[in-house]
């Protein structure tokens, strides 16, 4: 059973053993990531020389379920922009949280910016690994 929604920067954290990987690996296998971002990780995989296929390999053998991006998390990202542009989130940011929101799943990830996000569970994977709830008046 998922119990959480993992962001490009959680996977990457994980797959090149940086600080958090703890934090990432707590929540596997079953986290759900997004379609989208599994983008965001081949591509910087990619980037740093690894093949296309060994990098599908690596994410494959974490043990994430990657959900295809469709109609209803297409509309939640777009409704997230006026809230998170000013924080400069990107449509990759918000295709993981959209995806968070629908399952009602917390987003891991290692980007500081995502905890001024309403209405939004996030769990940061750094800086003390801060579990954050904002929700219009409340936080946990």
């Amino acid at each position: 059973m998922s119990e959480a929604v993992l962001d490009a920067s959680a996977v990457l954290t994980l797959l090149l053993g940086e600080p958090g990987a703890d934090k990432v690996q707590a929540t596997l296998p079953g986290a759900l990531i997004s379609a989208v971002n599994l983008a965001e990780v081949i591509s910087k995989l990619c980037e740093r020389g690894m093949p296309s296929d060994q990098a599908a390999l690596a994410i494959d053998s974490i043990g994430v379920e990657i959900v295809a991006f469709d109609g209803e998390q297409a509309r939640l990202s777009g409704e997230l922009r006026p809230l998170t542009r000013i924080l400069g989130l990107s449509l990759g940011d918000r295709a993981c949280l959209a995806l968070a929101r629908l399952r009602n799943l917390p987003a891991i990830t290692a980007d500081v910016a995502w905890a001024g996000v309403p209405d939004c569970r996030v769990i940061l994977i750094r800086g003390g690994g801060t579990r954050m709830t904002v929700s219009r008046g409340a936080s946990t």
